[in-house]
């Protein structure tokens, strides 16, 4: 589950507003990676989607970066008058379509993609008592749906479930304490739990390919946020291939563990991310 941040490289259905500071940006709770300290059962479990995340203020929407989302007339309509934390998801797999309606200016390729809200930011409480809210509150419509949470008893439980999630094409799971209540930043109370490490690292160059990529990108020249840099050649597409993320642009990519110079070792490009 993540906040939209639409990078430069991108032209979105992001309208102008005025100079932002720190202090207009969405106060949004952050997720680390799971740390097996605490009892399985004092968290709810959802998936973790593959898409776009938004707060929904009551009257618009904003970005992670402060910028104001410009959604649809007929996809305002269904959106409630309370604040709302979700995820804009039109499937496993398909970030690209949620990306491609974000810079279009018509209405068709929003066919499909719904808001999945997983919270309620500026209800009191703990996240179960906000989760009831919304179960009480948040009208079921074809755009706006509340994302299923269950409870687990035992670490087998959820492995189990984790194992489930990936074979259908997921990319993990999220786990919420349902005591908590809700605050910005990162935070231990909400934990993301995935088969594989994931990361971002910024397009310094495009390096040429060769054989049956002549013409076309052999591998990204990334950058970590800490200066590592090294090439990321695999994971992409023909198409993308043909037409890289441009220099300058933020990618994820999926990783296991290090290699003996400190780099990502089997790195896999998965997509040029959306935020930071």
């Amino acid at each position: 589950m993540r906040v939209l941040y639409l990078s430069l490289c991108c032209t979105t259905m992001l309208a102008t507003a005025p100079a932002f500071g720190l202090e207009t940006l969405p106060q949004l709770q952050l997720a680390q990676s799971y740390q097996q300290q605490e009892a399985v059962s004092v968290f709810w479990i959802s998936e973790k989607l593959d898409g776009v995340r938004i707060f929904w203020d009551g009257k618009q929407a904003r970005s992670r970066s402060g910028q104001w989302i410009k959604l649809p007339d007929e996809l305002l309509k269904q959106l409630p008058d309370f604040a709302l934390d979700g995820e804009l998801w039109a499937g496993r797999g398909k970030f690209q379509q949620v990306m491609q309606a974000l810079q279009s200016s018509g209405t068709e390729l929003w066919q499909g993609i719904r808001l999945m809200v997983f919270d309620a930011p500026q209800q009191p409480g703990t996240f179960t008592e906000r989760l009831q809210f919304l179960k009480q509150q948040l009208a079921d419509t074809a755009f706006v749906q509340l994302l299923p949470q269950q409870q687990l008893q035992t670490k087998a439980q959820l492995d189990e479930l984790l194992q489930q999630v990936v074979a259908e094409g997921g990319e993990g799971l999220m786990l919420h304490s349902g005591d908590a209540l809700y605050q910005s930043g990162r935070v231990s109370h909400l934990q993301k739990l995935k088969l594989f490490e994931d990361a971002e690292a910024r397009v310094v160059a495009h390096l040429p390919g060769k054989g049956q990529f002549s013409g076309m990108l052999g591998a990204l020249l990334v950058e970590l946020p800490d200066g590592r840099r090294f090439k990321l050649g695999s994971g992409f597409t023909v198409a993308e291939r043909q037409n890289p993320p441009e220099i300058g642009c933020l990618v994820t990519f999926q990783y296991q563990g290090l290699t003996h110079k400190g780099t990502p070792r089997f790195a896999v490009f998965l997509r040029e991310r959306s935020e930071p």
